[in-house]
Formats: C-alpha cells, sequence, structure tokens
C-alpha cells in the first residue's frame, strides 16, 4: 500500500496500465455489478436537482423505474445506490444505449453538452478503482478492480499505452483529493516504481 494523506492506495493503481477501450466493453460496468453505482451522500440531494435537466437523456423504460423506485434507493451492502433495469441486464436507469450499443450515462451527456455542471457519480468516474470513504477518521481507500472479462480489453490497450491506472484515472483523483494529493501521488508512484 501506499498511504498520501489519510488514502490507502493499492500498489496495483500504481503498477497496473488500463485505458478504457469502449469500442470493446460498450460501456458494461454501467450494467453489471451487483447493484446501481453507489452514491455519496452529498450526490443524493444532486441527483435530484438535476433530474429534470437529464430527464429528455433517459429512456421511457428508465423514467418508469425512476418514477416506481425513486431517483435512488438503498442497498444492504453497498449504501445508497441509482437504480437499475431489470429487463435490460441490470442496467443503470441513468445509462441508456447509442446507436452502437454502446451505453451512456445520461449525467455526463448533459455534462459534455454544457447543460449541468456534475460530471456523474464519483464512483463511476473512479472505475476501475473502488474508491472507499473512511469512517470516522479511519483512512480513505482505493483498490484496483477491473472485472476479468469485461476489462481485458482496457487492461490490454493500457499496456499497449503504457498508461498507469492513477494517471488514466487522474480527472476524478483530483476530482475527488484536489491537485495536490495527485501531485503527491504522482511523486510516490514514481519513488515506488523507481525503488523496485
Amino acid at each position: 500500500m501506499i498511504a498520501v494523506d489519510n488514502v490507502l492506495i493499492s500498489n496495483d493503481v500504481v503498477e497496473e496500465q488500463f485505458v478504457c477501450d469502449l469500442s470493446k466493453c460498450k460501456g458494461g460496468c454501467c450494467e453489471e455489478g451487483d447493484a446501481g453505482a453507489p452514491l455519496e451522500n452529498a450526490e443524493l440531494d444532486l441527483i435530484v436537482d438535476l433530474y429534470d435537466k437529464v430527464l429528455p437523456y433517459l429512456t421511457p423504460e428508465s423514467i418508469a423505474e425512476i418514477e416506481r423506485k425513486g431517483k435512488y434507493v438503498y442497498h444492504r451492502e453497498f449504501g445508497w445506490v441509482t437504480p437499475t433495469l431489470g429487463n435490460d441486464n441490470e442496467i443503470c436507469v441513468y445509462g441508456y444505449r447509442d446507436s452502437k450499443g454502446t451505453i451512456k450515462c445520461a449525467f455526463e451527456q448533459a455534462y459534455n453538452d454544457g447543460i449541468i455542471g456534475w460530471k456523474k457519480p464519483i464512483s463511476c468516474h473512479f472505475f476501475p478503482i473502488i474508491q472507499k470513504t473512511g469512517r470516522e477518521g479511519d483512512f480513505d481507500r482505493m483498490n484496483y478492480e477491473p472485472r476479468e472479462v469485461l476489462c481485458k480489453p482496457a487492461c490490454g490497450l493500457g499496456k499497449k499505452l503504457k498508461v498507469p491506472v492513477y494517471q488514466f484515472l487522474k480527472e476524478p483523483i483530483i476530482r475527488k483529493y484536489g491537485e495536490d494529493f495527485y501531485e503527491a501521488l504522482d511523486t510516490a508512484a514514481k519513488l515506488y516504481k523507481s525503488s523496485k
């Protein structure tokens, strides 16, 4: 483990290489899993506040499911999560398939179109890092957990391009922890690699 501030970072985050290959995985992380996307408490109000603005990006099935279940739901193991559509391989209700069958995020598309200022849940932005916030002063944790089959193309592309996981995920790391944290992680990663 590498420790930066109050965060414990798995060595895999700096050792392994990864670059999403959407043309191959088709955004499968938006539907493969045991529940919807985990949400931080602060994100619950954001989802409610931004819902009307992302409504045009949602499918009729998603809208019906949100009206039935709510904009987020509680899962015993994962806490607050986005609802999923049972009739579409458990896809997140905020996801939709484009003309090529790739799953896109309604929040991210609205963000890219300049309609909202929030990109998507931080847990989605971090994937394949699973980030857990520590409780009551405990350390946060960052672990690299790609899906064995789904993420195989991304692992291959990362190796081909020689991009470490933490560099590929620079934007969400800075979004969550700030520029200084990322610079400290980058320095620690370089020291770690040079010591091996």
